[in-house]
């Protein structure tokens, strides 16, 4: 596939690292010469210096016989109109856009053929503030991900010593949860992936993906670990877009205090703001931490623009208390060499949000895609298509399918082909019924199934993506 990229920030960086190594064609556009040339000394790909937005520059890309383009530039306006142009000038086949600004969601006409024709739209900042509301929610996760519009969920916990299932094969799970059904998707002991098995034995310091019915998933966890007090009072360092748009998600449940530097920011925030309290200050200055209590504070989530004030807070939090610390950092070598310490949690933006457009881009009809363990492996919701002629997993029980060592079928999302009646405005609808099935070695794959498949290495991708795919005499 030939693929554009405008903007070689965080976000186009990152995307560009992902799918060059998939035997994509890329090409990325910026105006900053210097952020190319160290791109291009890591990755085989081409830069074009120059405006994202301009036809002369996207020809020089190679516009006219992309496959797609995605502008992921700080300017939402930039975005916009080379989506415009692409479409206008060159006819590139699908289109996607990061815009940052909320307004656009509110008015979804203004993205069509007729005017910006941007197919996909995606906003980091929000899906980096949904990502943390989960954590918030399961204050005992290293990552909470969603499947099948929230009807699954997949949950990354490190075992510890004590722990019901520590010590103990797989295959106790059952006896340990009679009425739920829940798979180990992988465990990681020592960074290295371990293909569960049911005699496979959890040991203390163990990351385990588990996965289960989004109704069961707290019930799963409390077999893995102790089950941490609910997050009352939360301490939130910067208040940038994701740190402000945290605040306003949470702040009617739980007791919000937002520490910003800049004087007419932190104006701002307090006038947007309902019930969190706004703190004009440093947040590495421990005076202000230590008059803030943060000894009872449940969670520090340090959310500024800066790796290092974010590194130097969250560990000052934890030293001085605080039960659990948070801390974003868009320098994927700094992450992992700070979580587990003093900081619980580090994220980086750029791997947080990837999944969205790489769900856009992979082969076959792919519903989700998540970054794990900072983009080591990867999570996939696949549809299955076509018939057992024509799809190499449909109709075959998962023991005969030729899946690659590292890949896991892990769960089935089904369409029980039933429906019940739900109302909107008075008007009934029928909605239809779906059925979670965590996969066995009989369990067998039908016709449009959502499969989700967890790979330990980035590598089994595109093996997976084949698996899947329709032959050509189906259609």
């Amino acid at each position: 596939m030939k693929i554009i990229i405008l903007g070689a920030g965080q976000v186009g960086s990152s995307v560009a690292e992902s799918l060059v190594s998939e035997a994509n064609d890329i090409t990325v556009v910026d105006s900053n010469i210097e952020r190319l040339n160290a791109l291009q000394e890591r990755l085989d790909l081409r830069v074009v210096p120059g405006n994202a937005a301009s036809p002369s520059i996207l020809e020089i890309a190679g516009a006219p016989d992309a496959d797609l383009l995605i502008a992921v530039t700080q300017s939402d306006q930039t975005n916009l109109c080379a989506c415009r142009v692409a479409k206008t000038l060159f006819n590139i086949p699908t289109r996607i856009a990061r815009l940052r600004a909320a307004d656009y969601e509110a008015y979804p006409q203004l993205l069509d053929d007729s005017n910006f024709a941007v197919d996909h739209s995606i906003c980091p900042e929000q899906i980096v503030t949904d990502y943390i509301r989960k954590l918030i929610e399961f204050p005992e996760a290293l990552q909470v991900l969603e499947f099948a519009d929230g009807m699954v969920t997949m949950i990354a916990v490190k075992a510890f010593e004590g722990g019901m299932l520590v010590g103990k094969p797989l295959k106790t799970i059952p006896l340990r949860l009679p009425n739920i059904d829940a798979r180990v998707a992988a465990i990681f002991r020592r960074d290295q992936p371990i293909a569960p098995t049911g005699d496979t034995l959890i040991e203390s310091g163990d990351e385990v993906f588990i996965l289960a019915a989004t109704t069961h998933i707290r019930k799963v966890m409390t077999e893995l670990r102790r089950m941490d007090k609910p997050i009352r009072r939360v301490i939130i360092a910067g208040g940038g877009n994701i740190g402000f748009r945290l605040a306003r998600a949470i702040e009617s449940s739980v007791n919000v205090k937002l520490i910003e530097r800049d004087r007419q920011r932190a104006e701002y925030l307090a006038s947007a703001l309902t019930r969190a309290l706004v703190l004009r200050g440093d947040s590495t200055d421990e005076a202000l931490l230590d008059s803030e209590s943060i000894e009872e504070t449940d969670m520090f989530l340090s959310l500024t623009n800066d790796d290092e004030d974010n590194i130097m807070s969250s560990s000052l939090a934890k030293q001085m208390g605080a039960r659990r610390t948070l801390a974003l950092i868009n320098r994927k070598s700094y992450v992992d060499l700070v979580q587990g310490g003093r900081i619980d949690i580090a994220i980086s933006p750029a791997q947080t949000s990837i999944g969205q457009l790489l769900a856009r881009v992979r082969r076959g009809d792919v519903a989700a895609v998540h970054s794990l363990r900072r983009g080591a492996a990867e999570a996939l919701e696949v549809v299955a298509h076509g018939d057992a002629k024509h799809c190499k997993v449909i109709g075959r029980k998962i023991e005969e399918i030729d899946l690659p060592d590292g890949a896991t079928i892990a769960a089935i999302v089904r369409n029980t082909g039933q429906s019940r009646t739900e109302y909107k405005e008075l008007i009934p609808y029928e909605v239809p019924i779906f059925e979670v099935i965590m996969a066995h070695h009989d369990t067998v794959i039908r016709a449009e199934d959502h499969v989700i498949v967890f790979c330990t290495s980035k590598k089994l991708v595109g093996k997976v993506e084949k698996l899947f795919q329709v032959g050509w005499g189906f259609f």
